[in-house]
């Protein structure tokens, strides 16, 4: 699929040639917005009295005595109840609960108004007995854990006696807090996008479980892909499907020739509608403004045609953002989706800043980025979310002390063993400030994943959703290590105000200049040598300009008046001016730094 799709995309260049469309005013709002990621269950908890119990938790029972896990505690030490189960930290991890939930992100809306987040990316809020969500049990609800009633929720759920049309659908407190969360994030001008899972359910969901039941006589039979029937002649149960990539804990839901077949096909476009237009009265502003999908390149072509269109008659200005790891420029093109997450260019990032031995020049990664830049409409390019880590790799910073591995490859103790989980030192927090730089500079809608400008870091799934450190809370230190005979050092857990100011610092950099945020941009190659990279963006009344030097030593550049729009220029990070004097601007760059210029009008 990835070779198809560039070839298809070379060949589209080939025939129609590389005109760029017109800008698009319905997608204007999200033009190099600031996002965030949140991951519910670790985020905050607001509220103690909806935290999960052990009945609500697959595998917990295992555990004599399990309990929400201590926020602040020891990330790697295991508890007693984990301990009693098994020595292996990975083996007991997943049972965890921390209690994150809808209340705790509203009490922490104005930490990211003032961090200067302008929209929010929620990993999946509705209800599933995992702490991930992409299991989901229900597409139409709220976890009742994120709300503030779940047992509550479980009985108005249990009396209403609910199907798959929303004529039987309820509103559930968690539905309501969700509500609320929509309308607090909007009055502080911030944008809300939810993960849509449109491949897969769980076990759990209400189709599957119903044809679990009834078998070939469910009003579901046809949702999913079935393998065997079960013969009830036999004493065994025959019943099979096709899971997510061969687990069985994610059932997939049956496809034809047009995508989804037709009843989760409904049932999806009906919780879209409840989601972006939840009183149903037509005027989309109180619902969600966009969605996120997860794997989208395993559903079929068609449904994704549809469903986008049918979301673009409820709300026009309403996004949608692949997950495709690779080249999405084909699904943008045939008007399935508005975007993508931009993993293509967090790799060439990775390899230029980050790898040693496998690093990249600044003339390969100018070649990588001209060709991630040239897949894509002008349009495009500035809404694509450039993020550099997720839920599904390493952190940032633990990417940085971890070099020289395939980016998200090898990137856990769980399957590499030498994998540093320490700390990261001062200069691998210097190389991720400089990297977050790049993110808020170039052309494109960053993200930032949640506690990065706190001073988390860990390495994948599980360890990159550890619970957010936060300012007033006090964090046991982490000692240990989570393979048998490794051990690491002492490292305080605390939040780091001097980080987050940085991050602050720079957002509001952006947000200040125009040319930063929605400018045009030129890749300049110059002779700087291998490790200095220089781009330029511009926009209608002002340039910026901005150098990057990886090196271990500092440098001055010549920035040629050949690539410059105006005469004086100033750095608002370091209040400096500069002019063009000779033809050029001769600019001082720290080691492993950036420096920003502003055209000074």
């Amino acid at each position: 699929m990835r070779i198809s799709a560039g070839l298809i995309l070379l060949i589209g260049i080939a025939l129609f040639g590389c005109q760029q469309p017109e800008k698009s005013s319905e997608l204007s709002w999200a033009e190099g917005i600031v996002w965030y990621q949140v991951f519910p269950e670790r985020f905050s908890n607001g509220l103690a009295s909806n935290d999960p119990v052990a009945s609500e938790v697959p595998n917990a029972e295992l555990q004599t005595g399990w309990q929400v896990h201590p926020w602040t505690s020891d990330w790697y030490k295991m508890q007693s109840w984990e301990l009693a189960q098994s020595d292996t930290f990975y083996h007991t991890v997943f049972t965890r609960r921390y209690g994150g939930d809808l209340m705790g992100v509203i009490e922490r809306l104005d930490y990211l108004k003032n961090l200067g987040v302008e929209g929010i990316y929620f990993n999946p809020v509705f209800e599933a007995p995992s702490l991930h969500k992409y299991d989901a049990a229900s597409y139409h609800h709220i976890d009742d854990n994120f709300g503030p009633d779940p047992s509550g929720d479980k009985r108005r759920i249990a009396r209403a006696n609910e199907t798959g049309s929303p004529e039987s659908w309820i509103w559930t407190s968690a539905d309501s807090t969700f509500l609320r969360l929509l309308d607090e994030a909007h009055k502080r001008g911030m944008k809300v996008v939810i993960d849509g899972v449109f491949n897969h359910t769980g076990t759990e969901f209400f189709a599957m479980k119903d044809l679990k039941k009834h078998g070939k006589n469910s009003p579901y039979a046809h949702w999913y892909e079935v393998t065997s029937w079960d013969d009830p002649a036999t004493p065994e149960n025959e019943f099979d499907y096709e899971g997510w990539w061969g687990y069985k804990g994610l059932p997939v839901l049956k496809e034809d020739d047009n995508g989804i077949v037709d009843g989760p096909r409904q049932y999806f476009f009906d919780i879209t509608e409840r989601w972006m237009d939840p009183n149903g009265d037509g005027d989309p502003s109180d619902g969600i403004d966009g969605w996120r999908l997860d794997v989208m390149n395993e559903v079929a072509a068609p449904f994704w045609r549809d469903w986008y269109q049918h979301v673009k008659s409820m709300n026009p200005q309403a996004i949608t953002v692949a997950e495709i790891w690779d080249n999405a420029g084909e699904w943008i093109a045939d008007k399935r989706v508005d975007a993508t997450m931009n993993y293509l260019l967090a790799k060439a990032v990775k390899r230029f800043f980050i790898d040693q031995d496998s690093s990249i020049t600044a003339g390969e990664f100018y070649n990588e980025l001209t060709h991630i830049l040239d897949s894509y409409s002008e349009t495009t390019n500035h809404v694509l979310w450039n993020l550099m880590d997720s839920h599904d790799t390493d952190r940032l910073p633990s990417m940085v002390a971890n070099p020289d591995n395939e980016y998200d490859q090898n990137n856990s103790p769980r399957w590499n063993p030498d994998y540093i989980v320490r700390k990261p030192t001062l200069q691998e927090r210097q190389i991720q400030k400089q990297i977050a730089a790049f993110q808020l500079t170039f052309q494109g809608a960053p993200m930032i994943y949640y506690g990065d400008e706190a001073g988390m870091w860990g390495a994948d799934d599980p360890d990159d959703r550890k619970p957010m450190t936060w300012p007033e809370m006090e964090f046991a230190p982490e000692t240990h290590h989570p393979l048998p005979g490794h051990s690491r050092p002492k490292d305080s857990i605390r939040f780091d105000p001097g980080l987050f100011e940085y991050y602050r610092q720079l957002i509001a950099i952006r947000l200040e200049n125009p040319a930063l945020k929605t400018g045009d941009i030129q890749l300049l190659r110059d002779n700087y040598g291998e490790n200095i990279f220089t781009f330029a963006r511009s926009g209608s009344e002002q340039q910026a300009v901005v150098i990057f030097n990886r090196a271990t030593n500092p440098v001055h550049i010549n920035v040629s008046s050949d690539y410059l729009e105006y005469d004086t220029y100033y750095d608002p990070l370091e209040k400096e001016k500069y002019q063009v004097r000779n033809g050029a601007i001769n600019v001082p760059v720290s080691s492993q730094w950036f420096t920003i210029l502003v055209s000074d009008n």
